[in-house]
């Protein structure tokens, strides 16, 4: 093979694959033992005798130790990637992992593994190694570039945090692609040339639901949504802590102070989920510490009881991707599975009722094998990028970001810079200006989020705009332009344009979105969407009166203000009191009426500022000269006309 092939890689929460295209179909490379899933586990090797620094393994050898040496073993790393210390802490009540405890604030957090610490990027590394040895053992060469997908609703921190994974194991990472949008990929090689199509996808630790427009070609993506913090893994906790429980009552063994008879116990459910996708019945049978063994018969109807609470969250986000996209669901032509997680009967019938695809004579698509079909697609993006086959020189990916992108305006409301569902890689530019005489810095606040306020939404990152030469308040012209790239990672930077000042800034969070924070962000904007609306309405209403009120103070130091009548100044000075006497009020309507009647009142007095501008503007210049200095004076924004900083 030549050298310098891009391979496609699906680094799971479960298992890991890569694949690559071979000719015109995307085929997954096999392991050194022939199997073509790498489990995602990682596990330190006991300390030899003769000392030195213990050997880390990958896969099935590594999972073998998460019975022997649980504390030497780590599983499910791809739901810490991009976390916070308080997150992780949250999290690691579902998982015997520990952290390392002279970890200090702001850094990021470390996994203790027997006498080692690691960060959830540097575990993944491992992982993409291994993943990398097999590519480049069956390629006979290096393998240096990769495609790797993430979760739809993975955020900007645990993005950067696959990135720095692939850094660290030796890969350019070319692209992260959306594991939904990989599937139908896949799929989209010998389908159809025409037709929206639902991704479904329910893996180990997260799930996806993404609608997707083909047409001649080109993958759209036209809404995604999901759950971070959703996947097999519960279902397996799930059926873990009722036995832990059943054992210590009928037993008297407390299992929890047993770290391998819990992986022990991990094991034997995960096995009973997978014999129940196929078998009426599944059983536990495993010897305790004690002697005793611990028998327990779960059939499929149990089962079923069981994990419905699991499945259920499904639907919520299924629905809203729907209702983003702006279709029903007979207007879905394909439905796609993906992920372990689908081979449950239960999973498919719900499939099945969510998309109306019974009524319709249609069934989901289980073609393609659930747990490898995001890393074939994976494969066929390597190749697109790549240029390598006539099979895929025609495909165009177009992928969206799940969650709006925007500034903390003045007042804390968030002006929206980039919408949620908007198709990356993208790129938007506002304009701003100032609220105070004088300001020379000015902080831009970037945040995350659906809801009105930027309290309510997530911080992404604080940067100055510094030495901004001192003007009054409107006068500086702020451009603020947020560029998304293909991968979903931001960039933001902000321009004065009157001086050229400039700063800018790549959004790379050390930690991602809290799960109740993921989960919650879009639905809470619609439960809260009166309430945030009123509060944002308030604020702009009090900002306006600010503004114009600030104007009116300077007035009477204009030459214009000696031009009007006793009768005008009289006027606005009425206006401008009743507008102080309400502007604190929390009605907007009458904050705004008054604003207005301001603004009413200082017409004339705006139009005697703009022909003593103009006059000045011409007097002595040139036609050319004087077009300019005009164009400065006609396109200054009016302070009301515009958003402003905090």
């Amino acid at each position: 093979m030549a050298e310098g092939r891009v391979v496609g890689i699906d680094l799971g929460t479960t298992n890991s694959l890569v694949a690559y295209m071979q000719g015109d179909t995307p085929v997954v490379i096999p392991g050194v033992d022939g199997s073509n899933l790498v489990p995602s586990v990682v596990a330190l090797d006991p300390v030899a005798a003769g000392g030195g620094r213990p050997t880390v393994t990958v896969g099935n050898t590594a999972r073998k130790a998460l019975i022997e040496t649980p504390e030497r073993a780590i599983y499910s790393v791809k739901r810490l990637m991009g976390r916070g210390l308080e997150e992780l802490e949250n999290e690691l009540k579902l998982f015997p992992f520990r952290l390392a405890e002279d970890m200090e604030a702001g850094e990021v957090p470390r996994i203790r593994l027997g006498e080692m610490h690691f960060t959830a990027p540097e575990i993944s590394a491992y992982i993409l190694r291994q993943l990398k040895r097999n590519a480049e053992r069956f390629f006979g060469a290096p393998v240096t570039q990769a495609v790797i997908t993430v979760p739809a609703y993975f955020n900007d921190a645990q993005r950067q945090a696959t990135k720095d994974a692939g850094r660290m194991a030796g890969l350019e990472v070319l692209r992260l692609v959306n594991e939904p949008t990989a599937a139908a990929l896949a799929y989209g090689l010998d389908r159809a040339k025409v037709g929206t199509i639902a991704v479904y996808d329910l893996g180990g630790g997260t799930f996806d639901i993404s609608i997707l427009k083909l047409r001649d070609g080109i993958f759209e993506v036209q809404s995604t949504n999901g759950d971070t913090h959703l996947g097999g893994d519960d279902i397996d906790n799930l059926l873990l802590a009722i036995a832990l429980d059943e054992i210590h009552a009928e037993h008297g063994v407390d299992l929890r102070s047993h770290p391998s008879a819990v992986q022990a116990l991990r094991k034997s459910a995960i096995d009973a989920k997978i014999n129940l996708s196929s078998q009426a019945v599944a059983r536990f049978d495993i010897e305790l510490p004690n002697g005793d063994r611990y028998q327990r018969e779960i059939p499929r109807e149990v089962f079923e009881v069981l994990i419905e609470p699991v499945l259920e969250r499904t639907v919520g986000p299924c629905k809203q991707a729907m209702a983003d996209a702006g279709i029903t669901p007979e207007q879905i032509d394909e439905v796609v599975l993906v992920g372990g997680s689908t081979r449950i009967p239960a999973v498919r019938r719900l499939v099945d009722s969510l998309f109306h695809l019974g009524e319709r004579g249609k069934k989901p698509h289980i073609e393609l094998n659930p747990d490898e079909v995001v890393a074939l697609g994976a494969a066929v993006q390597a190749d697109i990028l790549a240029g390598a086959s006539k099979t895929t020189e025609e495909m165009l990916l177009l992928d969206v970001t799940p969650l709006s992108l925007g500034i903390e305006a003045l007042g804390g409301t968030v002006a929206k810079i980039i919408q949620r569902n908007s198709t990356i890689p993208a790129s938007a530019t506002e304009h701003f200006t100032t609220g105070v005489d004088g300001q020379t810095n000015v902080a831009i606040h970037v945040v995350q989020g659906e809801r009105e306020l930027a309290a309510d939404c997530r911080s992404l990152a604080r940067f100055d705009l510094r030495n901004i030469p001192p003007m009054s308040a409107g006068l500086p012209r702020i451009e603020v332009k947020f560029l998304i790239d293909a991968d979903g990672i931001l960039k933001v930077t902000a321009r004065e344009q009157r001086s050229g000042q400039a700063a800018k800034i790549e959004v790379k969070p050390t930690y991602g979105l809290t799960d109740e924070q993921v989960e919650s962000m879009i639905l809470d904007s619609f439960d809260h969407a009166e309430d945030d609306f009123a509060k944002r309405l308030l604020i702009e209403a009090r900002n306006e009166a600010e503004t114009i009120l600030t104007a009116v103070e300077r007035a009477p130091r204009s030459p214009a203000w000696a031009q009007l009548t006793g009768e005008e100044q009289a006027a606005i000075a009425a206006a401008r009191d009743r507008l102080q006497s309400v502007k604190l009020g929390d009605d907007a309507k009458t904050i705004r009426d008054a604003t207005l009647a301001l603004d009413q009142a200082t017409r004339r007095f705006a139009e005697l500022m703009m022909e003593a501008a103009v006059s000045s503007a011409i007097t002595g210049k040139t036609m050319d000269t004087a077009d300019e200095d005009l164009g400065e004076a006609v396109t200054a924004p009016h302070p009301m006309a515009r958003a402003e900083f905090k």
